[in-house]
C-alpha cells in the first residue's frame, strides 16, 4: 500500500522546479539588496542610530517586506556582520595555499586592500561595532575570529622557526595588517583631504597597495623561498 504523502510535500512537488529556483533566486536577490542598504545605513548611523524604517526606505521597499526577510534590526545587523567576516575570512586563503611567507602575506595584504576599496562601508560597520565594545558580536569574535587567528598564528610561528620570518609576535603582525589595510576604508575621508583629491584613481590605489605590501613584507623580515623579496 503506498504511503500517504504530507500536504506540504504534495504542494512542494506540485511547484515546477523552475518556479522553485526562481523563488529562491528572488529571495537571494532581495536579501542581497537589503544587506547592501543596511550596510550603508549602519555605516552612517551605527547600530543605535539605524532603524529598519530607514533601511527599508533606502532599499525602496515597505518595512513589512524587510521584516519578511529579517524579523528584527538585530537579526539584520548580525547577518551583515557574519557576511563581512565571511568575506574577510575568504581573503585569508593565501595563508592556506602558499608556504612561501612573501606570497602568503603579500596575497593577504592585497586581498584586504581590495576589500577596503570595494566595501569601505563594511569596514566602517565592523570598526564602529568594535569601537562601541563589540556588544553584538562577542560570539563572532570568540567563536570565529579567534579560531581563525589561532590557525594563522601557528603558520606564522612555523615560518619564524624555519627562519623565513624575523622573530616577532604573530598577533602584532596581524593587527598591523588589519590596521593598515582597513585604514584605507575607515579613514578614506582623511586620505582624500590630505591628498587634495576626492578619490584615488585605480592606478594610485594599486600603487598604494604595493607600497603597503612592501612595507609589511620588509617590516616582518619575510624571505621568499625563491630569494629576497
Amino acid at each position: 500500500m503506498p504511503s500517504a504523502e504530507s500536504p506540504i510535500a504534495a504542494v512542494t512537488h506540485a511547484i515546477p522546479p523552475a518556479a522553485r529556483r526562481s523563488k529562491a533566486q528572488t529571495r537571494i536577490s532581495n536579501e542581497t539588496h537589503l544587506l547592501a542598504c543596511a550596510e550603508a545605513v549602519f555605516a552612517e548611523r551605527g547600530f543605535e542610530g539605524a532603524s529598519t524604517a530607514l533601511i527599508a526606505q533606502r532599499a525602496g521597499l515597505p518595512k513589512a517586506n524587510l521584516h519578511y526577510y529579517f524579523p528584527t534590526k538585530l537579526a539584520l545587523y548580525r547577518r551583515l556582520l557574519e557576511d563581512i567576516f565571511s568575506e574577510w575570512h575568504t581573503a585569508a586563503n593565501s595563508f592556506d595555499i602558499a608556504d612561501d611567507p612573501v606570497v602568503a602575506i603579500g596575497g593577504y595584504v592585497r586581498a584586504k586592500m581590495a576589500l577596503s576599496q570595494r566595501r569601505p562601508l563594511a569596514s566602517k560597520v565592523w570598526a564602529s561595532e568594535i569601537i562601541q565594545g563589540a556588544e553584538h558580536m562577542q560570539d563572532i569574535l570568540v567563536g570565529q575570529v579567534k579560531p581563525w587567528m589561532d590557525t594563522r598564528v601557528r603558520v606564522i610561528n612555523n615560518w619564524i622557526a624555519q627562519g623565513k620570518l624575523a622573530p616577532l609576535q604573530p598577533q602584532a603582525l596581524l593587527y598591523m595588517i588589519w590596521a593598515v589595510t582597513q585604514h584605507y576604508a575607515d579613514f578614506d575621508a582623511q586620505i582624500h583631504a590630505l591628498s587634495g583629491k576626492r578619490s584615488m584613481s585605480k592606478k594610485a590605489y594599486e600603487a598604494a597597495t604595493e607600497q603597503v605590501v612592501e612595507l609589511i613584507i620588509r617590516g616582518c623580515g619575510a624571505r621568499s623561498q625563491a630569494g629576497p623579496p
